[in-house]
């Protein structure tokens, strides 16, 4: 079995966490591993050169996940980390003092600005950092040109243009944000690898992840959407909203300011069915948000209530085992 997973940040990278225990119990090798085949494609809209080096949040986020070195109390970063060389970056006036790189987090950061400067892509950067860690995932940048999301915000009567970040970490989202521009991604393709994986992918999942700014960046490359749209596999998306709420993270504000309600219902309907020109064959949504089923049942996207918190590993694990039974369902 071959799947592919679209997925960014926190949210994507616990639920490949899961994915990969289920799979290893589903389907194991014998030797720890398992006989299925997983590639991530990740959001890189989030990227950014800071002091110097290439910062990539999303692929660091996943990839410390999956090898086991996150911090899972903060949701981010390194576990026992510390911040010695931010302290002092900071005492230069360098960098951004609201974004702190630990300093275990740096190393990756320096290895990365290394590799891209010795003429590494992107995507052959993350194969050599990822051989590090044991990670049973396959991880590949959604492109290897870069793309920055910029935020259009109204700060103090007067319109700026920042770097996500900036807006996510800094005000919170808490500053309404008019509108995201995708900065480079008219010269972005998809890579080569990247469309292999969705062209030979059994499943294509997509990550209870940002809508708006993970997997919305992903599918915004030229050529992605459209290549996973031609894909033979089943779509199914699993809901970053229960209750009306985020599972993680500041998604209302991303939605409201693409004029998306922050209901289940509301994001299955941006995403679309596939019988209808949009994305999805099956769509999971909490048992809090059940009644929505038949309301998408009519929109042409089969749904699905199961439990979405992936408050630990063991729940995460049944929901990509979820996710597995609902595309088998199609």
């Amino acid at each position: 079995m071959k799947i592919t997973v679209l997925a960014g940040g926190v949210g994507g990278a616990r639920f490949l966490r899961g994915l990969r225990t289920h799979l290893r119990e589903a389907y194991p090798n014998g030797d720890g591993g398992s006989t299925a085949e997983v590639t991530a494609v990740v959001n890189t809209g989030d990227d950014m050169w800071l002091t110097g080096l290439r910062v990539c949040p999303d692929l660091d986020s996943i990839m410390y996940t999956l090898g086991g070195a996150n911090d899972d109390e903060r949701g981010w970063g390194r576990k026992d980390e510390s911040e010695r060389v931010s302290a002092e970056l900071t005492a230069y006036g360098v960098g951004w003092p609201w974004f702190t790189l630990g300093d275990l987090d740096l190393g990756t950061h320096i290895a990365r600005s290394s590799f891209l400067r010795d003429g590494l892509t992107l995507t052959e950067a993350t194969a050599r950092l990822a051989e590090r860690w044991p990670l049973g995932i396959r991880l590949l940048p959604m492109s290897d040109q870069p793309i920055e999301t910029h935020v259009d915000i109204l700060v103090d009567g007067k319109r700026r243009i920042v770097h996500f970040e900036e807006w996510w970490v800094k005000y919170r989202a808490g500053v309404p944000a008019q509108r995201f521009i995708q900065v480079g991604v008219e010269a972005a393709r998809p890579t080569p690898s990247v469309l292999r994986a969705i062209e030979q992918a059994d499943v294509i999942l997509l990550a209870p992840s940002n809508p708006v700014v993970s997997i919305g960046t992903i599918l915004g490359v030229p050529g992605l959407r459209a290549a996973v749209l031609a894909a033979r596999a089943p779509i199914v998306g699993v809901s970053p909203i229960i209750a009306g709420a985020a599972v993680r993270g500041m998604a209302d504000a991303c939605l409201t300011a693409i004029g998306v309600e922050t209901t289940t219902t509301a994001v299955a309907k941006h995403y679309g069915a596939r019988s209808r020109g949009g994305l999805l064959d099956a769509w999971l949504v909490d048992e809090a948000d059940a009644a929505s089923t038949p309301v998408l049942a009519a929109a042409g996207i089969r749904t699905t209530a199961v439990p979405l918190w992936m408050s630990d590993v063991a729940k995460s694990s049944r929901l990509a085992a979820d996710a597995l039974a609902a595309a088998r369902r199609g």
